[in-house]
């Protein structure tokens, strides 16, 4: 197997961790009720205890409110499949890797802003910015990758 071959293997293989992670992700923000009630029979916690508690009463009396949580479902499915274009032309489509990371970086300011106004506690939204430290991780590793795919390329296409 050519080194190209090999690199072109990795690549897919580590496109394909971080869009399974990202699609779990998504297909976890669906059922969350029923989630939040299994987590707080596991785990006696203050925080979920309150979230379970508030979401309950919001599917009991305003539904269309889970609605929000729906489209951030869709919306974790629909990035996802940006990432097909990474496996058909790494080289080309690069960035869509780009765009994943500028997003995993925008999880910070968007946790530091919108979690103290909404009265998020500060841990939790540490675990929120967790997000966007791991999910970068195999974007820059991609990342790395692709530049070594562009940089064999060129050079097969300067000796050919």
């Amino acid at each position: 197997m050519s080194e190209r071959t090999a690199l072109e293997r990795r690549i897919r293989v580590w496109l394909a961790v971080f869009v399974v992670c990202l699609v779990l992700s998504g297909l976890t923000a669906f059922p969350l009720v029923t989630e939040l009630r299994w987590a707080n029979g596991l785990v006696s916690h203050e925080w979920l205890r309150r979230v379970g508690d508030g979401l309950e009463r919001a599917d009991a009396e305003y539904p269309f409110l889970l609605y929000g949580t729906d489209w951030l479902a869709f919306a974790h499915l629909v990035i996802a499949v940006f990432f097909y274009g990474v496996h058909r032309d790494p080289v080309r489509n690069i960035w869509i890797v780009e765009a994943g990371m500028i997003a995993c970086a925008g999880i910070v300011p968007l946790a530091l802003i919108c979690g103290p106004i909404r009265g998020i506690p500060f841990w939790w939204s540490l675990i929120d910015m967790s997000f966007g430290f791991f999910g970068v991780i195999p974007l820059l590793v991609l990342h790395r990758m692709i530049k070594r795919l562009e940089a064999r390329t060129a050079v097969t296409a300067v000796t050919a």
